[in-house]
């Protein structure tokens, strides 16, 4: 049986969408091309793949059941395709991991740096996940490692906290001789931007300053725009505004009356391998 890689993929995008228009478009070929792989797909097959109906089309039983298979096939394939450029380029160990937006936008980078100076043969690939989803992503073996922001509700992960980073209040520069209590008086409070603290510490910012107005914004890097310009004023980790502070784009303000709190690394793992021992000694070398 000789069957093309490019016609399992044809099928995969079609079963999709049931429109071979669609998948066309998706696929960038002309709806004859994806037609011709179909119809060169169920001739080697020997069976009907889809039920043709007009323009719209429908998997028949046979099509539900190759659907599976076909995809297992492409996974397989894209997987050792990967693994084949990394033996090209001259790795011939994979690292993946998976890390929360706030810490790819910070430490990351000179991490990262290092590491790759120090052990050149593992190819190491970054998936930038939302840190609630991080414990999963490693439970399921999607990364060999994650680093978040929160402690992951996972049972069959093992995390611990690699960083403390402590959290400060930020305003544009221009207000660099006020204090706090007047900033909050003055400006809306940028809340949400983290995924940990702000419950506690708003409500005790609350209960100092009942009359504080907030806005909710969920991005730290758009927070961090906001503040520049002079639309508010927030309470950030500490990494995430170091280049800004030295910029002078950035004040830190100084607290009267709120007990601020640290933004937490955590290293989560499951399986041991040689390259999670390799970059966990690294992580607990670099932050010791």
């Amino acid at each position: 049986m000789k069957m093309d890689i490019k016609w399992i993929k044809t099928f995969v995008i079609a079963a999709e969408y049931e429109n071979f228009r669609k998948a066309s478009e998706q696929l960038y070929l002309t709806q004859p091309g994806v037609t011709k792989h179909i119809k060169r797909l169920e001739s080697e097959l020997g069976i009907p793949l889809f039920e043709r109906n007009g323009k719209h089309v429908s998997l028949t039983n046979a099509g539900e059941k190759f659907l599976s298979i076909a995809k297992g096939l492409i996974n397989t394939f894209e997987e050792g395709m990967e693994e084949f450029e990394g033996w090209k380029q001259g790795y011939n160990r994979k690292l993946v991991i998976a890390v929360a937006p706030q810490i790819a936008a910070s430490m990351l980078p000179s991490l990262l740096r290092s590491f790759i100076d120090e052990n050149p043969t593992i190819e190491v690939i970054i998936n930038v996940t939302k840190s609630f989803e991080i414990g999963e992503t490693v439970d399921s073996g999607k990364a060999d490692i994650g680093l978040s922001r929160m402690e992951p509700i996972q049972h069959n992960v093992y995390s611990k906290v690699i960083h403390r980073d402590p959290v400060i209040m930020v305003a544009s520069y221009k207000e660099e001789n006020q204090d706090d209590s007047e900033l909050l008086k003055r400006y809306r409070l940028l809340t949400n931007n983290h995924p940990t603290y702000w419950e506690e510490l708003l409500s005790e910012i609350k209960s100092v300053y009942p009359k504080v107005r907030t806005l909710p914004v969920t991005q730290i890097e758009i927070t961090k725009q906001l503040i520049e310009i002079g639309l508010g004023v927030s309470y950030l980790p500490f990494s995430m505004v170091q280049s800004e502070l030295k910029n002078k784009k950035l004040v830190e303000i100084k607290q009267t009356n709120i007990q601020l709190p640290f933004s937490l690394t955590y290293v989560v793992t499951k399986k041991e391998t040689e390259e999670v021992k390799t970059f966990m000694t690294f992580i607990n070398e670099a932050f010791s």
